[in-house]
């Protein structure tokens, strides 16, 4: 990332309308996005226990083969230091939801694992969360809405990543 552009040309002017009235509208969506994402977490953190970090860790493992993944690539998943992700493990190994297992074939790598708590405590989060995004999105756009929603945001960012949050289908 290099240097901010300085721009010593018409400094001091205010935006134009237009471009305030742009920058209106991507806050009231961004800021809308925000609301609905930290309601459903709230719902499924109210219901399975489970804050944002811990719920993601548990629905990757879930879809993961062995319902397993080596801890470089929990990280990956959720942006954080080595140090981050292995305070999240522990707590997860503390409520017995994973536990550590070395790999079979290279000694420098641990895999976390779901436990059968952990694998019960996934199926509940998806189902909660699949009930709030009923509740909370679907039902108030309709059918048509909801895809629209879909369509729109999808095309967005170019990435199509569909696998944040919980499993695209039921671990169980």
């Amino acid at each position: 990332m290099g240097q901010p552009t300085r721009l010593d040309d018409g400094a001091g002017v205010c935006p134009g309308a237009e471009e305030v009235e742009l920058l209106r509208r991507w806050r009231v969506i961004d800021s809308g996005l925000r609301r609905i994402t930290d309601q459903l977490l709230a719902d499924v953190h109210d219901e399975v226990g489970l804050p944002p970090s811990e719920l993601n860790v548990v629905c990757f493992l879930a879809e993961s083969p062995d319902q397993a993944a080596p801890m470089r690539q929990l990280s990956e998943l959720l942006g954080f230091s080595t140090a981050g992700t292995t305070g999240v493990v522990d707590r997860l190994a503390d409520a017995g939801l994973v536990e550590r297992r070395p790999s079979r074939t290279d000694r420098r790598v641990t895999f976390a694992a779901l436990t059968e708590l952990g694998g019960r405590t996934a199926s509940a989060a998806v189902g909660v969360l699949a009930e709030a995004v009923r509740r909370r999105i679907a039902e108030p756009l309709g059918d048509d809405g909801f895809a629209a929603l879909e369509a729109a945001v999808g095309s967005l960012g170019g990435g199509g990543e569909t696998d944040a949050g919980c499993p695209r289908s039921s671990p169980c």
